[in-house]
Order: structure tokens, then sequence, then C-alpha cells
């Protein structure tokens, strides 16, 4: 099958975007599955409104028109609501030609949040923009039951996965991490203000609170913060070796859909601490894998207690190739060309 993905998030940037159908796509083509990823790397763009680090596509409409007509997909999925994706859908509506779509983001919180739009104004945009998608693929049941109760139909609910064979408890701690005080509390992902790492941060706990990774938040917090270890970007073996370092993980996000990262932290071998919240209310199993609180805090003391054994369990039964399966079968069934 051969399967255009059109994304406004994509290489060089670090999400959980990025990295979901980075997998995906690895896992599909050894299946022998063909991809054409269309991305913003391919047209001229401009900085995003709150995040300059992040490019968008400056009027990709005939670009995309190009390059879907020269490739001829089997199946069109659009991953993202920016330029790129808008263009994708907008030329399957003119041709008559079905196409699948996934929500990665919550929009009516992220929006509300950072641009006081009221969430009944975002969420008629996420009807519009999903709702001509013959499937609409989204991370968890819960995200599933919200998009479904706002009146969006046709919603598929999907899964994440794990690479456990990088990330894993046996690795060598970090030299700069080794005389830090215990308990080591660590958050992976963007520092921006819609993660709400302040909660984290403020947090009155004995121990090192460590960050990994970077964005627009981080100077200000860093200024804010000044006792708190702040890693920058990290990769491969060396992100890895600094999950496995820690004691606890902490996801203070209230607005992420699914959190990709807690998966990784478990992999690891370290629990979760986070809010009863769309995201961790399904990945966190509360004194399994971690737990969830409406007080952070006392989340995190009971986190700590959580034998780390379940937590590696738990990882091992969420693969890439069942997350990379339920994609391409959804493809399948509702391109309309089969495979």
């Amino acid at each position: 099958m051969k399967i255009a993905l059109l994304t406004d998030a994509w290489e060089p940037q670090v999400n959980g975007v990025v990295r979901t159908w980075q997998h995906v796509i690895a896992e599909s083509e050894a299946q022998g599955h063909v991809f054409k990823v269309i991305h913003p790397g391919m047209f001229r763009t401009f900085p995003a409104p709150r995040y300059p680090e992040i490019r968008l596509a400056w009027r990709p409409g005939p670009g995309v028109a190009r390059h879907l007509a020269d490739f001829d997909p089997d199946a069109i999925h659009v991953v993202s609501e920016g330029p790129i994706g808008r263009a994708g859908r907008r030329w399957c509506r003119k041709r008559r030609r079905p196409f699948t779509s996934s929500y990665h983001t919550q929009f009516p919180q992220y929006l509300k949040q950072y641009f006081g739009l009221p969430k009944t104004l975002t969420y008629r945009f996420v009807r519009w923009f999903h709702g001509a998608a013959a499937a609409t693929l989204v991370p968890t049941q819960a995200v599933n039951d919200e998009l479904t109760q706002h009146g969006l139909n046709q919603v598929v609910t999907w899964s994440r996965g794990v690479d456990t064979k990088l990330f894993h408890p046996d690795r060598p701690e970090p030299a700069a991490l080794a005389d830090l005080p215990r308990p080591l509390m660590v958050y992976a992902g963007r520092v921006a203000v819609e993660k709400n790492l302040d909660a984290f941060l403020s947090l009155d706990l004995p121990g090192t609170k460590l960050i990994i990774g970077d964005g627009p938040a981080r100077t200000d917090l860093q200024r804010r913060y000044p006792e708190t270890v702040f890693a920058g970007y990290q990769f491969g073996e060396d992100l890895a070796a600094h999950y496995a370092a820690g004691d606890v993980f902490v996801f203070p996000s209230h607005t992420d859909t699914y959190g990709v990262v807690m998966l990784e932290a478990n992999a690891c071998g370290l629990p979760v601490a986070a809010f009863p919240v769309t995201g961790p209310i399904d990945v966190v199993k509360e004194g399994l894998t971690g737990a969830l609180d409406d007080d952070l805090g006392a989340a995190v003391e009971r986190a700590l207690t959580v034998d780390r054994a379940s937590c590696l369990a738990h990882a091992a039964e969420n693969s890439w190739a069942r997350c990379a399966q339920i994609a391409l079968d959804t493809f399948a069934t509702r391109s309309g060309r089969g495979t």
C-alpha cells in the first residue's frame, strides 16, 4: 500500500507526534508498505506563533497537490491541522478522495490556555476539520469518548508503543547526575507553558528535579527554579540513560492526548506521577505503573513506592508493531482503494 502522510510536525522537531510516526513508518515499511511524508521542509516556512522554533509551511497548497498527484497514493492520512494538513484535506475534498486523520493535540485546552479562545469555538473547528475524514485515529479511549461527546463520528482508538530495546533500566548513569540528591524526579518533553511545569517545579519535596528537553519556557523556568537541573535535549541511548537514572517520572501536563514519554519512563523502570486527566488516566495504572492525584506532590510520594518490575511489565505489553498495525488496518479499510 502506498500511503501519503501530510504533517505540519516533522524533523527536526522533537515531539511525540514526530516520534510516533517515525516508528509507525519504520514498522510499516518493514512489511513492504511505502510512505511519502509531505512536511514543512518541502516548502517555504514561517515561525509558528509563540513557537518560533517550529516552522510552518507558507501557502503549501500547490506543492501538496503536486506531491499527491505524482505519488498517486492508495491512502492519504492527514496528521495535523496546520497549513499542510488543511491543504491535504482541501485536495481530498475537491477530488472526493477519502482520507483519514489523527488527533494528537488537545487544541481546545491548548488554545484556551495560550490565547484565551473559548473551547466551544475550537471544538467546532475540530468537528469541521476531522468530521470530513473517513476515520480519525486517537490515542486513547478517553480521547475517543471526549471527541464523540463533542459530535465527532468515525473515531478509532489507536495506541502508542515503546522501543524496549532502547529504553530499559540497565543503562550506565550519566556522570552529571551521579552526585545529585535523591530521589531524582524526572520530566522529559517540551519545555513550554502548556506542559504545566510550574506544578512540578514548585513542589516542596526532597531530592532533585531534572528537566530533559527544551522549549520557549526554559529561560524563564531556569531563572525561577535555579535548583532544578536542565539537561536540554537528549537522544537515543543518552535519553534512555537519563530516564534510567531517575527514581520517578513526573508528568504535570493537563493538555496531552497521550504522552509517549510515560511509556518510555516505564520501560526504564520509572513509575509515573501525574494528574488524573486525559492522557495519564489511560497510561498510568494506579499502584502498578505510578500514581494519579489532584495533589501532584502526593502522586509523586505514592509513585516512589511502586514496584519498578510492574512498570517494566506494562511497557513490554505496548509495542510499536501493534500501533502501526492499527493505523495500517484503518488506512486499508477507510481509504477506498484497498491494498
